[in-house]
């Protein structure tokens, strides 16, 4: 019989994570019950109070840590370690500051197979692709500066070109414009939405910004506190493409309100709150 392909890129079915044999054995959870289904090319967005699990929900998805109960599918191949097929980038840029903006973004192609053994033969092809990656995000002319000569937000950007040169089918977002001022912060969004619109890569994201989670995911997940499980999926159905004016409009204060009053009541009761 034909097995029909699954429309879900990631597939997390009753996950429980224990970041230790004794604390397994003491039932002591980091997150708990994970069920998550994310369709090809969606971009879901995870919200929820300090230590909730969040960025050990990140580890699970990238293969990073294995979980103690449950199994988790990306890509419809089972996760046994560390996934080659994402990229990452975190509230801190870390570039290399030995390097020049252009060669922190190559890194990744030195790193990944099939990349890795061609990039001597296909460097100028490479670094080509990195360089109109740099442009696309704002960053012309600071291909071969260094990351000490670069704002906060333009370290940021190069640190997304970074995630995204080896051209992943998943994009791992964790906090990565939270240390950045509000304008600048808006400005990345944008830059984001337009990578993922023109890309279609599956991202996650994990913020504490909830207009931000609002404004670019397509679906917004609530965490409880510790143990982390999901409480609240939330589809926003505000209509794409988004532009800034739209975080300005009733509908989309509703949302973030909603939203606002569901983190509210995890964190008083750390009950699950219905759906």
């Amino acid at each position: 019989m034909h097995k029909e392909p699954s429309p879900w890129f990631v597939d997390f079915s009753d996950v429980w994570l224990a970041y230790n044999h004794e604390l397994l054995v003491e039932n002591q959870f980091a997150v708990e019950a994970i069920d998550l289904k994310v369709r090809q090319g969606e971009f879901i967005a995870i919200v929820g109070p300090s230590g909730c699990g969040k960025s050990t929900f990140m580890k699970l998805a990238t293969g990073l840590k294995m979980p103690s109960m449950g199994k988790i599918l990306i890509d419809q191949q089972p996760v046994t370690g560390p996934l080659k097929i994402s990229g990452m980038a975190f509230q801190a840029p870390s570039l290399l500051p030995w390097r020049t903006t252009v060669d922190n973004v190559l890194l990744p192609l030195e790193i990944v197979e099939p990349y890795r053994s061609h990039f001597k033969a296909k460097r100028k092809e490479y670094e080509e692709r990195a360089r109109q990656l740099l442009q696309k995000v704002g960053l012309g002319g600071y291909e071969d500066k260094f990351p000490w000569q670069l704002s906060g937000g333009m370290q940021q950007r190069a640190s997304i070109c970074r995630a995204l040169i080896h051209e992943p089918k998943m994009l791992l977002l964790d906090e990565p414009f939270g240390a950045l001022d509000a304008f600048t912060r808006e400005e990345l969004w944008c830059i984001l939405r337009d990578l993922w619109t023109e890309q279609k890569f599956n991202v996650i994201l994990v913020t504490h910004d909830l207009r931000e989670s609002v404004f670019l995911a397509d679906t917004v997940y609530v965490m409880s506190k510790s143990p982390g499980r999901f409480v609240v999926r939330r589809e926003i159905d505000l209509p794409r493409p988004r532009d800034l004016e739209i975080t300005y409009t009733q509908e989309f204060g509703d949302i973030v309100h909603e939203l606002r009053g569901h983190i509210g009541a995890v964190r008083q009761t750390g009950a699950s709150v219905v759906p």
